[in-house]
């Protein structure tokens, strides 16, 4: 695979970062890829409910590494001010070559390459809720919101387009998505914006050093691929989490307990994992899984209490 590099200062990289197909790379520096492999098919998955009022779906994407590409999971995230809303980032196939052109926070959605990235991300615009009187209100016909914690809610079911095959294409341009920005997406693309939050940069490099994200390791399936919040901690347990509080079936508190239990399981795998130069022993792996099946349980129990 040839890949061709062209490395920035930290410094003029942050300046050029809305203009520039860039990719993050670790250490803070950006580094602009040109790729001669497509991307995978976008996974399907299930969106966790939405953690505390106010935080906005940032969909998940295929980003590009030193191991290839790796999927950086979906999720909720503070916005930088009230008021902006994301813009995803998306990859673009031309000059036999795909470019990454990074996601962005402005006032209105601009061109994201017509990916279909779901959760209110349909290709062109947001249909997943607005800002009112600087409170985000959420449209749970296609967004996931837990209504004992998120208050500010409607229903437009009209944005919901019902089609008997889902486009999981993952880039724009020939073999992918073949979509141009619309006036309206080249006048928000002009806006003032705002780049990724540190919190958002910090996500992608979590999902960079885990091995199971990445696309030769999981085929295209990632076991992460979308997480309630912004954490160091392992993705492990992600799809528990969205089936299990999936609809607000948890109160705020007994997933707080569950996610500290949670968190005490994958600090003992990583333990294990460092013990034995990185890998779990079979023994190592059965007692995973049954931590994991207590935990299940007790997750049933909380619910059911």
């Amino acid at each position: 695979m040839r890949i061709s590099s062209k490395i920035y200062s930290p410094v003029i990289a942050v300046l050029a970062l809305l203009t520039t197909p860039v990719s993050f790379a670790q250490g803070g520096v950006f580094v602009n890829f040109s790729i001669h492999t497509p991307p995978p098919p976008l996974p399907v998955y299930a969106q966790p409910p939405c953690p505390q009022d106010g935080y906005l779906w940032t969909p998940g994407y295929w980003a590009w590494g030193s191991g290839g590409y790796y999927w950086v999971p979906g999720v909720w995230v503070r916005p930088p001010e009230v008021g902006v809303l994301w813009t995803p980032g998306y990859w673009a196939f031309a000059g036999a070559v795909y470019t990454w052109h990074p996601g962005y926070w402005g006032p209105h959605v601009g061109f994201y390459g017509g990916v279909h990235y779901g959760f209110g991300y349909t290709g062109a615009g947001f249909v997943g809720g607005v800002w009112h009187g600087g409170v985000f209100r959420y449209n749970t016909a296609v967004v996931n919101v837990n209504r004992t914690i998120v208050h500010n809610t409607y229903v437009d079911r009209t944005v919901i387009h019902n089609t008997t095959a889902v486009n999981r294409a993952s880039f724009n341009g020939t073999g992918g998505i073949v979509a141009r920005p619309t006036a309206v997406e080249a006048s928000a693309m002009r806006e003032q914006h705002f780049q990724a939050t540190t919190g958002q940069i910090l996500h992608q490099q979590i999902a960079s050093h885990d091995f199971n994200q990445r696309a030769s390791v999981n085929h295209g399936y990632p076991p992460a691929a979308g997480v309630r919040s912004i954490n160091a901690r392992s993705y492990n347990q992600q799809q528990r989490i969205t089936e299990g509080f999936r609809g607000g079936e948890m109160s705020g508190s007994q997933a707080a307990r569950a996610d500290n239990r949670e968190q005490n399981i994958n600090r003992s795998a990583a333990a294990e994992r460092e013990a034995n130069g990185g890998k779990l022993t079979g023994e190592e792996r059965q007692n995973l899984r049954q931590r994991q099946n207590r935990l299940s349980q007790e997750v049933h129990d909380d619910k059911h209490n």
